[in-house]
């Protein structure tokens, strides 16, 4: 009975999941036209919010510099469209790239620090990235630059893209931590001594996710200043982005996959609400952040977890059982 029981739970579960991708993918058909672009931003900072969360979460690494990677990925796509006149797409692919080679560059040193010290220096890397950007003659250095073939594609166009983003953001999430580096990845979070005993790589590991997240939130970033389709230097490069991924994952529920989905729901539906409120804006969502945290330090979903025990993306793996049974 209790088998089917779940399994009629979670044939409920994946019903709902089908239910709202259907929605969002039907999304310019029945929505309006005000809707689009805020569920652009929802895409978008969602799959930033589970980027960071991978990290952070699930891993242990509390970065406060993943912005770089965003600037980046807003300057391979500018770079690819109006300095070499290439469709977007190969911006895109750049955006992966370089930011997984700029990553897997800082990784060295970046690696060798631990706990606040490692949370700076992803802080300080982020710092210098803007100052290279705002004096490279070949990005306009702090004018900035136009990404014209933008604004050629339509809402709709740039909502599907963003998307695609989101969906593959928690695709990846998901079938990552039910792996076994998954399983590394949160030993490691918890005891990392005890996690190196038991087999797990630390360095290698922490390289592996940290390409990973970075290589996505690159890509993200390409996708953010599609829609944006003008980038400069304080822009690109702002701690700004990396805050509001925190407020996401924070409030929505760290370590889970179901947090940053619903912290980027809230985050852009409140923006769009405080936009009536210049200069109160930043106070008002910390006083949020802080009664959240407050009434619930795992965040929302957290909170869910715990006492409806409500849970759409399990990532925890069923023991198998041997149901065979011995006669002799």
């Amino acid at each position: 009975m209790k088998l089917i029981a779940e399994n009629k739970t979670g044939s409920i579960k994946v019903g709902v999941v089908v239910l709202v991708l259907a929605a969002l993918g039907t999304l310019p058909i029945w929505g309006t036209t005000a809707m689009i672009p805020i569920f652009t931003l929802i895409m978008i900072y969602l799959a930033l919010g589970q980027m960071w969360n991978l990290l952070a979460g699930y891993t242990g690494l509390f970065s406060l510099g993943q912005h770089g990677f965003i600037g980046l990925g807003g300057y391979s796509l500018a770079v690819v469209s109006v300095r070499f006149g290439l469709p977007l797409i190969f911006g895109f692919v750049l955006a992966a790239v370089v930011s997984v080679l700029f990553a897997l560059a800082i990784s060295v040193p970046i690696f060798k620090i631990k706990g606040v010290y490692f949370t700076i220096g992803t802080w300080i890397v982020s710092i210098c990235l803007f100052l290279f950007f705002s004096i490279w003659a070949f990005t306009n250095m702090g004018i900035g630059m136009v990404i014209n073939a933008t604004f050629r594609l339509s809402t709709s166009t740039i909502y599907f893209v963003s998307l695609g983003v989101a969906v593959a953001s928690v695709a990846l999430v998901y079938v990552l931590l039910r792996t076994r580096f998954g399983l590394g990845l949160m030993a490691m979070r918890d005891d990392d001594v005890a996690a190196e005993v038991r087999g797990v790589q630390l360095y290698k590991t922490k390289l592996k996710i940290f390409l990973i997240s970075s290589g996505m939130t690159g890509v993200i970033g390409a996708a953010m200043y599609m829609n944006l389709g003008f980038i400069l230097p304080e822009s690109g490069f702002d701690i700004g982005w990396t805050i509001a991924m925190v407020f996401i994952v924070i409030i929505g529920g760290i370590g889970t996959v179901e947090g940053p989905i619903i912290g980027a729901v809230i985050y852009v539906l409140l923006n769009q609400w405080l936009f009536n409120f210049p200069g109160y804006s930043m106070l008002i969502q910390g006083a949020i952040a802080i009664v959240i945290i407050m009434v619930a330090p795992k965040g929302i979903m957290g909170f869910v977890n715990k006492y409806a025990g409500l849970e759409f993306f399990s990532i925890r793996r069923k023991a198998k059982t041997n149901l065979t049974k011995n006669n002799t």
